[in-house]
């Protein structure tokens, strides 16, 4: 059975580790700082095994040596936006709180795959990639899953179907300078346009500053650890769907040294293929600035 960390036992990392063993992908250990959280939302998650059907064991701990030899560790950890903060704002303080989990992350289970989670999800990745010295492929963002899902949502609701009948991938930094292929949105297979489709591109980037302005006391974790789980899935069971991620480039895309969201494919080893798919002048040269602003915002924590 693999063993799959979960760090941060808040509202995405809990509802993660909950998806995880529902779907029985492997045992589970939910890490956070905050003595009896983590124990008491495992303990409520696995007395629903009965009930659910799985059999992934799953425990909460205060101790970072518990994520011992884990297969794939999910990065959750840090402050979650309040209404009127940007992830910009976040990112000095998110940072003190990455690079001590990488740390642990490192000296705990050196040979895992990270997914990071935590926001500003680009810098945080390429933080994540800098602490730990692990080879790029086996560090990956979760933005593209969300962001997508989040347009596939509002499509379908401005086309009467269902979301798993809307195919959308928007790559580049997750947030503001987001990207949408336009090109190749469809809808059951046949490509989709609206007059409304800007809008619907807009309230996607948005998105999560939406459910924060309702919630007001919280922000989005239902979409998120679903996107972080399917990302896991694709990892433990080495499917290789083309799906889009924040992954470090290396000449793609005209881009080099930089975290970005990009179509890739991920496997048993991390991330298997960056895939280039063609790209018109505009959506390349949007793609490009949105790089350049995770580039400023990393060199802000040098």
């Amino acid at each position: 059975m693999p063993k799959l960390s979960v760090i941060g036992a808040g509202n995405v990392g809990a509802t993660c580790a909950q998806r995880l063993v529902e779907k029985d992908l492997g045992d589970v250990v939910l890490v956070d700082i905050i003595e009896g959280i983590p124990q008491g939302k495992a303990l409520d998650i696995y007395q629903s095994a009965s009930i659910e059907g799985f059999s992934s064991q799953i425990t909460g701990t205060n101790d970072f040596s518990e994520i011992k030899d884990s297969d794939v560790v999910v990065v959750t950890a840090g402050l979650a936006r309040k209404p009127g903060m940007t992830r910009e704002d976040l990112l000095r303080k998110n940072a003190a709180i990455i690079t001590a989990v990488c740390e642990n992350i490192k000296k705990y289970a050196p040979n895992s795959i990270i997914i990071m989670v935590s926001n500003p999800l680009d810098v945080m990745t390429q933080l994540a990639m800098k602490v730990t010295g692990f080879d790029p492929k086996r560090v990956v963002g979760m933005a593209g899953m969300l962001d997508s899902a989040r347009l596939s949502a509002f499509i379908a609701m401005e086309a009467g179907c269902k979301p798993s009948e809307v195919s959308a991938m928007i790559l580049g930094s997750h947030g503001d300078s987001m990207v949408t292929i336009k090109s190749q949105i469809t809808v059951k297979g046949k490509l989709w346009s609206n007059d409304k489709l800007d809008a619907l591109i807009e309230r996607a980037k948005n998105g999560g500053a939406e459910i924060v302005a309702h919630l007001k006391t919280g922000s989005a974790f239902y979409a998120p650890s679903s996107g972080a789980a399917f990302m896991v899935e694709q990892i433990i069971k080495d499917k290789k769907d083309l799906i889009p991620c924040t992954c470090y480039l290396t000449g793609q895309y005209g881009l080099s040294n930089v975290y970005i969201g990009v179509p890739c494919r991920l496997g048993e080893k991390g991330i298997a293929e960056i895939v280039e798919i063609d790209l018109n002048n505009d959506e390349l040269a949007t793609l490009q600035k949105s790089a350049n602003i995770v580039r400023q915002n990393f060199a802000l924590l040098l």
